[in-house]
C-alpha cells in the first residue's frame, strides 16, 4: 500500500473521531454510529495495509533468487 492509502485511512479514522465525539455532544446518535463505522473502515484499511507491507516484505528478499 502507498503513502495515499495510509494517508486516506489516518484521515478517514480522525474524522470518523470527530463525528463520533460532535454526536456525543450534540446527542445524535446517527452521527456517533457514523463516526464509529468510518473508524472502523478505517481500521480495516490499517490492517490491510499491514498485511500487503507484509507479504511484500516476504517476497522482496526472494526477488533475486530467480
Amino acid at each position: 500500500m502507498g503513502t495515499d492509502d495510509k494517508a486516506r485511512h489516518a484521515k478517514q479514522d480522525a474524522e470518523g473521531k470527530v463525528k463520533e465525539g460532535w454526536g456525543k455532544l450534540t446527542d445524535d446518535e446517527r452521527l456517533e454510529k457514523e463516526g464509529r463505522m468510518d473508524q472502523a473502515k478505517a481500521s480495516v484499511g490499517k490492517a490491510a495495509e499491514k498485511v500487503a507491507d507484509a507479504v511484500r516484505d516476504a517476497v522482496k528478499p526472494h526477488a533475486n533468487d530467480r
